[in-house]
């Protein structure tokens, strides 16, 4: 199984290569990093952080002066918006490139079942695991979606 972990730290990559070491792993640090490598490389699956506060305003997948105008013209709250939700811009611009890989997100969406609804019918095939999910629960959701 050979699967892009898309991460702007280097928690999931150095966990899960010493956990799951059968498992090829390749870490992109932004959206647009993992565009480059998906077109690159053969995978079979996306492991996706929900978010990234490590990475440059310029590594931000999505419009901040839309999201500024959201936040009445606050381009601080905005920036914090797209770090807190960058993994489902990212998903967002997979799909949008034709990237039709299973996607594995990390996050508990367990306290919003309507977002995930509505965001597993539009991205389809996608997942989740909470952020504490170990090693074990990673390759059994990736396993899963992956058939």
């Amino acid at each position: 199984m050979n699967v892009l972990i898309v991460e702007d730290g280097f928690e999931y990559v150095e966990t899960l290569t010493r956990f799951l070491p059968d498992v090829q792993w390749t870490r992109a640090g932004s959206g647009g990093e993992a565009l480059a490598l998906l077109g690159e490389g053969s995978f079979d699956a996306v492991f996706l952080d929900m978010r990234f506060d490590r990475v440059g305003e310029e590594d931000l997948l999505g419009d901040l002066a839309a999201t500024a105008d959201q936040f009445n013209g606050d381009p601080v709250q905005a920036r914090a918006f797209l770090q807190d939700h960058q993994g489902i811009y990212v998903l967002d611009a997979l799909r949008s490139a034709g990237c039709t890989l299973p996607v594995v997100i990390s996050y508990d969406f367990g306290q919003e079942p309507r977002r995930w609804q509505r965001l597993a019918e539009r991205h389809a095939p996608v997942g989740y695991l909470p952020d504490v999910a170990g090693p074990d629960a990673v390759r059994e959701a990736l396993q899963e979606l992956i058939g």
